[in-house]
């Protein structure tokens, strides 16, 4: 499947009451050392996850999937083309990758990421 789901994110404004909901409903694992300020999660299985705290930037708390492209300049280009938006523009992620966040035409916020891999 081209542009397979990859990644699935949480915006909370209480990082750790998440974190306690998501492990007594899923008994997921969260690692916090790689990234400061970010919580990465293992499902058990792919796709993996983040958690992060809201920050004053954004809009609330919220919940964000990520779907694999090839090319993040190529994909914003048809987003907008096909009447979304670009929310957050391409964003270099060091030593991992980079990704975007766009709007579909009713403004659902999704994810676009790319691998550095």
């Amino acid at each position: 499947m081209p542009n397979p789901l990859c990644h699935f994110e949480f915006t909370a404004s209480d990082e750790a009451r998440s974190r306690q909901f998501l492990t007594s409903v899923f008994d997921w694992k969260f690692d916090g050392s790689s990234m400061p300020g970010y919580t990465l999660i293992n499902t058990g299985s792919e796709p993996g996850g983040g958690l992060m705290k809201v920050t004053p930037e954004m809009p609330g708390p919220c919940f964000t999937v990520y779907f694999l492209v090839d090319d993040i300049p190529a994909t914003l280009q048809k987003v907008e083309q096909a009447g979304g938006k670009v929310l957050v523009p391409q964003t270099p992620i060091p030593n991992v990758g980079e990704f975007a966040i766009i709007a579909d035409p009713d403004g659902l916020h999704l994810g676009i990421y790319r691998s550095a891999h």
